[in-house]
């Protein structure tokens, strides 16, 4: 049985086949195919069911660096973990991270990940400048977005099913350390955190908040939360040393250990850590990768999984629409104490099926809980749909396929450039 980061849902392939070295045809295996990574998707967007998944994290070399422009060129196996190693001594950092570091090139292409500072940078594909693609038929294509557009705007954020994405030249962003410059402050309320958050993101160009969705702020509505801002230190060296700390979650509990009463006292200690109002250096891995110093976080939900939760609302609905979210997700128990809220900027997407466009973002986890799950999510989603967002589908395993269809009305166009021999759990439950 194989299974995507949430343990939701868990499926049986026919063959799972490892990647080692490019510019070979794609293996004889049962058709249809599909590109996995490092299998930090959740749901069934990065599992195939029945079928083939090609493992990609053998294809893991580089190809090209430029030192002077910061051009790269790499195999998409290769993790944006070894990237950071690589780039950040060269004084080059990759320009869009998502919450993890364990994802490949590849991965990030097709999800067209974004990260805290899509206000300013865009999304991932904004900083690609070429890729290799392989299809069934045997043709490899060389797609960049000046002489393929088609194909680069269906490969990017296409979810892998478009073929195989060999290689990836990106163009990475200059820094002088590893270490950033950020500061935090709390919040009593959502109308707070529009207001830090139209202040802050004109200076700095990575801006997150957390929000604590069970415990009422000030005004006896939830929205209270921790906003925090960064940017790269201007600082050729710093004097202060780090540590990656080294923890793990070395087995799955008889039960999820995220519950309203753990989820309460949670938040509210979270909400009552120390804040630094001052800006202060701080290396950027605790910072861009908090979850990642624990292994094995997702077992904090026992055997039986979790769900994530992650809309956009559009700017003239973000208001409103997020705290009615928040609001439906408080009456109902089923809080989350990984609830992030951030902004996206207003640069067109490069994909055809990208996530990311202008409004607020809200991502919440859920434990499964049945029924209960069943009925909060269908709240949730008639509140997205009549705000005209969408959910996103690196995110999801339990999107109805009408949904997808409005939040992503490109997606018969997109369909045309889909590679006959490659498929996903995700598209045939959206597409059926």
């Amino acid at each position: 049985m194989t299974a995507s980061w949430n343990r939701i849902p868990r499926v049986e392939h026919a063959a799972e086949v490892p990647l080692a070295r490019r510019g070979r045809a794609l293996p004889e295996t049962p058709r249809p195919l599909l590109a996995h990574g490092l299998g930090r998707s959740y749901g069934d967007v990065c599992l195939n069911p029945g079928a083939s998944l090609l493992h990609t994290s053998g294809l893991d070399r580089f190809i090209a660096f430029d030192p002077a422009t910061g051009i790269l060129r790499a195999e998409a196996g290769l993790s944006l973990d070894a990237l950071l190693r690589f780039a950040i001594p060269r004084g080059w950092f990759p320009p869009v991270v998502p919450g993890t570091r364990c994802v490949t090139l590849g991965g990030a292409v097709a999800n067209d990940v974004h990260g805290k500072n899509h206000h300013q940078a865009g999304s991932f594909g904004d900083h690609v400048l070429g890729l290799t693609l392989r299809r069934s038929d045997g043709q490899v294509l060389e797609v960049t977005p000046e002489e393929r557009p088609g194909w680069f705007a269906a490969t990017v954020g296409g979810l892998g099913l478009t073929g195989l994405i060999e290689t990836v030249t990106l163009q990475l962003a200059p820094v002088r350390s590893a270490w950033m410059h950020a500061w935090s402050q709390r919040f009593t309320s959502l109308d707070e955190f529009w207001d830090l958050n139209t202040r802050s993101e004109r200076d700095w160009p990575y801006t997150v908040a957390w929000i604590d969705c069970l415990n009422p702020g000030r005004d006896g509505r939830v929205g209270r939360g921790i906003y925090s801002a960064a940017r790269h230190a201007n600082l050729a060296r710093h004097s202060a040393t780090w540590r990656e700390p080294r923890r793990s979650i070395p087995l799955d509990p008889p039960l999820s250990l995220v519950n309203r009463l753990t989820l309460r006292a949670f938040n509210h200690l979270y909400y009552r850590q120390p804040v630094h109002a001052t800006p202060r250096a701080i290396h950027h891995q605790p910072w861009l990768f908090p979850l990642d110093a624990i292994r094995h976080w997702n077992r904090i939900y026992g055997h039986k999984g979790f769900y994530q939760y992650q809309c956009v609302l559009p700017p003239a609905d973000a208001k409103e629409g997020v705290q009615t979210l928040l609001d439906t997700i408080a009456a109902s128990g089923q809080g989350s104490f990984l609830a992030v809220l951030k902004t996206f900027g207003t640069r067109p997407a490069p994909g055809m099926l990208s996530f990311p466009r202008p409004g607020a973002t809200l991502a919440l986890d859920f434990p499964e809980k049945g029924r209960a799950t069943e009925r909060l999510f269908a709240r949730l989603d008639a509140i997205v749909q009549e705000c005209g967002g969408a959910l996103y589908p690196a995110k999801d395993a339990r999107m109805p396929a009408p949904m997808f269809r409005t939040g992503f009305p490109r997606w018969e166009a997109f369909a045309d450039y889909v590679d006959p021999e490659f498929s996903s759990g995700f598209w045939r439950r959206v597409t059926a």
